[in-house]
């Protein structure tokens, strides 16, 4: 009689099981790079996009107070002259004010506005009562009455929020421009106060009867880039350690098959 040939049948599904993770840690690899790929081009598209359409200012007056105090830091989208709107803050040079230095104001009135004080205590554009809940409470809020102006085609009518300490369009009223800045001269408009972090500044909605209000810049569209592309680096970086550690901890858990 011949030998009998006796086969032993390999553990079931060890073949499948083995592949299925291999796949599995294939895809999870080729994920976690796409993962950081994104991460990086969002990150520093981020940074990018705010070095472009923004810089930043160290405000060294009160004159703004309290809306900004002295030495905080601020940033100003780079805006054209032609975009300012009435409440907006910017950041302007005019050497009959100051000589090679930023100024920080808030617009009051634009080219074509007639612009008093006061009124029941209240500033008056256009003969209407301004509402400014960003004025410091008490004295500090008080602005010494001035003549009706009317602001040249072209030009702003500034104030600072803290109106008693401020040298503004009030302090210029005798030049030849009556107090009044160039569009032109505006190269940027503050949308937040970034140190310490008070973040965007209050829409101005007492001018809104007045006109359309300026729109705030992408700021939260460019720091959600940052912040998800961080995200999406670290956890894409850290996916091949973690995976590591997993997949020992399974191997020293799971029995060894019959072979």
């Amino acid at each position: 009689m011949g030998d009998s040939t006796i086969r032993t049948a390999p553990r079931s599904g060890g073949g499948t099981s083995t592949s299925a993770a291999q796949a599995g840690s294939r895809l999870g690899q080729r994920l976690s790079g796409i993962a950081v790929a994104l991460g990086i081009v969002l990150f520093l598209g981020g940074f990018a996009w705010a070095a472009v359409v923004y810089r930043p200012y160290t405000v060294p007056t009160a004159s703004m107070t309290p809306t900004i105090d002295v030495g905080d830091r601020v940033i100003g989208q780079r805006i054209d002259g032609s975009e300012v709107r009435r409440g907006d803050v910017v950041i302007f040079r005019d050497k009959s004010w100051v000589t090679n230095a930023n100024v920080v104001k808030r617009v009051v009135a634009v080219g074509g506005d007639t612009v008093a004080c006061c009124t029941d205590g209240k500033l008056t554009v256009n003969g209407k009562q301004i509402d400014e809940p960003y004025l410091p409470a008490g004295s500090q809020a008080e602005l010494q009455g001035f003549p009706k102006v009317t602001v040249p085609k072209g030009r702003l009518f500034l104030l600072g929020d803290e109106r008693q300490g401020s040298l503004d369009s009030t302090a210029h009223l005798t030049d030849a421009a009556q107090g009044t800045v160039a569009r032109s001269a505006v190269s940027a408009r503050v949308d937040a106060v970034i140190w310490p972090m008070k973040g965007l500044l209050k829409r101005p909605t007492g001018f809104e009867t007045l006109g359309a209000l300026s729109q705030p810049g992408p700021l939260h569209l460019i720091e959600f880039m940052i912040v998800a592309g961080g995200v999406l680096v670290l956890g894409g970086g850290a996916y091949g350690p973690v995976a590591g550690l997993l997949s020992r901890a399974r191997a020293r858990t799971e029995p060894a098959g019959a072979r």
